[in-house]
Parts: C-alpha cells; sequence; structure tokens
C-alpha cells in the first residue's frame, strides 16, 4: 500500500473540505479501496498507485476550482470524479490573465509587462524567441506556457531541450544512465514540471513520452509534430545545431527559443547559433522576438540590482576599451596581441 499526503495551502478549509469535511467523504466514497483521511490542512491518501494517482489529479482540479470559484459544491466533486480529474470546464473557466494553476494550486501568470509580451507572443506566433539575463522568467513563463498548451489539448506533447555545452555534448564517459547523465543540466526545467504538474502525473507524462526532456544532440532526425517544443539556453548553441533544431518544426507545433546573450559558453571562435539566427531571421515577419530587462527578473530583489550592476561594468569597459581592441563574432571584446619591438 502506498501513501501520500497533500498539503493544502491559501484555502479556506470549511470551503474546500465542505461542512464535516462532506466533500472528503464523497470522494472517499468514489474510491473504496483507497483511504482518504483530512487532518487540519493535510489529506492523507492510502492505497494502489494507480488510483492514488486518479484521486491525486481530482484533488488537484478542485484545489484549481476552488482558486478560480472560491468554493467546492457537491456537484463540483461529482463533476471531477465523472471526469476523472480532467474536465473541459477546467480550459472554459481559467481566467484570462493566468497560464495555469501550479501543483498546488497555486497561480502561475505573468508578473511583468514583458512576460505578458511573452504570453502574447506565444498566442499569436509560432515561433517565439524570448532573449534576457538570467531570472526574468524566460524558462518559467515557457514551461508554463508549454504545460497549458497540453492540458488544453492545443498540443499532444510538450518537447523540451537544452544544449549540453559542459559536457561538449558528448556525454558517453559520464557515468550513469542516460537521465542521470543529462539530469544536472536540465534540473531547473524538473523544477518548473514539478511546481505546474502532481509528481504522479508527470511521471506518467515522462514514462508515456507525453512529456519529453533530452539533450538538443538528440533532437537530430526528427520531425516535431503536435507539440509545444522549448530550446532553453539558445546561446549555447552553433549556427549548425540552431539550424538543425529550427528545421525540426512540424505541422501543430509551438516553437520556443530562450537564451541569454550575456551568457555564451562557447570557444572564442565559435559563434552562437542564437545571435547567428537573430541575425539571420530578424525580416521574417511570422516570428517574434521578445526582449527582457533587469526589470523582469523576478527572482530575490538583489538579482535585479546584481544584473544592472553587471550589464553597466560590461557597458563601461566596452566604452573604455581602446582601439586596438574588438569583438568575436557573439560580440563579446577580445585584445588584440600587443606590438612587439625587433
Amino acid at each position: 500500500m502506498v501513501e501520500k499526503v497533500i498539503t493544502l495551502e491559501n484555502v479556506s478549509l470549511i470551503d474546500f473540505l465542505g461542512t464535516e469535511n462532506q466533500n472528503i467523504k464523497q470522494l472517499a466514497a468514489a474510491f473504496p479501496s483507497s483511504k482518504i483521511i483530512s487532518r487540519g490542512n493535510e489529506i492523507k491518501i492510502q492505497g494502489k498507485t494507480p488510483e492514488i494517482t486518479k484521486i491525486n489529479e481530482i484533488l488537484s482540479s478542485l484545489i484549481e476550482h476552488y482558486h478560480k470559484f472560491g468554493k467546492i459544491t457537491h456537484t463540483s466533486v461529482n463533476h471531477y470524479i465523472a471526469a476523472d480529474g480532467d474536465s473541459e470546464e477546467e480550459v472554459i473557466a481559467t481566467s484570462p490573465d493566468v497560464i495555469v494553476y501550479g501543483s498546488k494550486g497555486g497561480i502561475i501568470k505573468a508578473k511583468t509587462p514583458n512576460q505578458q509580451k511573452l504570453v502574447d507572443a506565444v498566442e499569436k506566433h509560432d515561433l517565439v524567441f524570448a532573449l534576457g539575463p538570467a531570472g526574468t522568467g524566460k524558462t518559467y513563463i515557457s514551461v508554463a506556457l508549454a504545460v497549458r498548451a497540453l492540458k488544453n489539448k492545443t498540443v499532444k506533447k510538450i518537447i523540451i531541450s537544452r544544449p549540453v555545452v559542459e559536457a561538449g555534448e558528448n556525454l558517453g564517459f559520464l557515468p550513469g544512465d542516460m537521465k542521470e547523465k543529462v539530469d544536472p543540466y536540465i534540473r531547473p526545467i524538473y523544477d518548473a514540471l514539478e511546481d505546474m504538474i502532481p509528481i504522479e502525473k508527470l511521471k506518467y507524462y515522462q514514462e508515456n513520452k507525453i512529456i519529453e526532456i533530452a539533450p538538443l544532440a538528440y533532437m537530430r532526425g526528427r520531425t516535431l509534430n503536435n507539440a509545444f517544443v522549448l530550446l532553453d539556453e539558445a546561446q549555447n548553441t552553433t549556427p549548425m545545431q540552431m539550424k538543425m533544431f529550427l528545421t525540426r518544426m512540424g505541422p501543430s507545433s509551438k516553437v520556443m527559443i530562450n537564451g541569454d546573450r550575456s551568457q555564451i559558453d562557447l570557444p572564442t571562435k565559435v559563434k552562437s547559433g542564437l545571435v547567428d539566427a537573430l541575425q539571420t531571421l530578424k525580416n521574417i515577419k511570422d516570428i517574434a522576438f521578445v526582449e527582457m530587462k533587469a526589470e523582469d527578473v523576478v527572482r530575490h530583489k538583489l538579482v535585479k540590482s546584481i544584473v544592472e550592476a553587471y550589464t553597466k561594468a560590461e557597458e563601461a569597459k566596452l566604452a573604455a576599451e581602446p582601439e586596438n581592441k574588438s569583438v568575436d563574432q557573439n560580440n563579446r571584446p577580445i585584445k588584440m596581441a600587443e606590438p612587439r619591438e625587433v
């Protein structure tokens, strides 16, 4: 027997659980093979894994419903039990400014004007570039948009990729299986997904290839149909890798490319595929480019100040560069060799 505990956060217990926990008793009656116990703000589920997964999905949907409407009723519980946690009402009732509801019922939405521009751009375009410094929400908003598209059934799967620069995309020498080799590089993606999808459901999605997370090298030769495709950390692709990725785009797909031109980790003589793509594709009207700034940083308040300080320092350094210095293909300053006396 497996046990799972769900903690209710930011909810009125009487409005969610019902008088004398009637809503939870109603849910428990629909799954007689499992035990569902409510104590304070915790709901404990005991039973076999498949049934626990279903109950957890229904509770996640009920939490979303509560945050939309402020109350759970007998009819609401019946509705989600009948729909097995996946209801058309869930899509229709979503507030316009909410992207998705998190796995614990929290609201995930754009927090800055530029983040909202990114959301709007994805709704209107099939290919969007999101550019800007760390902490501006590029990855998090992109993953939320992908999860929304999957929940709304506008795509059949999510595919998320990153270039594994530190290992040179040659993962064979690293210990462990494929997942263990790649996990350190794509951990931020998992963190975002776990905020938005219950763990059991996320595991189910991955096991059934509904959500795929893989290094960029594994995209070669594929055509990505009916999918929301995200390339993160795109500044560390080469032009050839970027072209390969862009040409994977299939019918009924959405593609997002995220990158930070100030954090290119490629060798000096290698041009960034992101920088190259921005120059090559800038005149194609059906592609959207959204620029994030330091004011879009949504991490700790100090991060915004840190980003601004580094930006000013880099601008001052470039302004002070003597004429015998230049920039590389990625607009990074390089020092020319000093002339020697002979």
